[in-house]
């Protein structure tokens, strides 16, 4: 596989001429897909620190007694706590990341739609607009 080259246009590539894909998000699917991941997030905060304390006491009363398993419950307890920062970091990046994606899609459109102007670089109308593209 060559990636420092362009497929060429022809169907050669084994994908019909036409048929290529291309990025298409509709705002609804970057407003339910932000739902999820900040869902996810609320989820992952409650219920995955649930025996976070209770695991530390096992741990430390393990240790207390002279047993082993306290130190690799103390290892598990805290890579865990690592793991799940990881996660709810993430699912938070995503959440943010769409809701500023679809915002800024927005404020996109808007400047598209009202920023069009003449030759003279004064704004045109809706309706001037439309009469270039009858």
């Amino acid at each position: 596989m060559r990636l420092n080259h362009a497929l060429p246009p022809d169907g050669a590539n084994g994908k019909p001429v036409g048929k290529e894909s291309d990025l298409v998000v509709r705002d609804d699917e970057l407003g339910a897909l932000g739902n999820m991941a900040f869902d996810l997030h609320s989820q992952l905060s409650t219920t995955g620190d649930l025996a976070r304390q209770n695991t530390f006491d096992a741990a430390t009363q393990l240790f207390n007694d002279g047993l082993e398993a306290g130190s690799a419950l103390t290892v598990l307890h805290d890579a865990w706590n690592t793991k799940l920062g990881t996660l709810k970091e993430a699912c938070a990046h995503i959440s943010n990341h769409l809701d500023y994606s679809k915002a800024q899609h927005a404020k996109d459109e808007h400047d598209i739609q009202t920023g069009m102007k003449n030759a003279a670089g004064k704004a045109m109308t809706v309706s001037r607009i439309y009469d270039y593209i009858k």
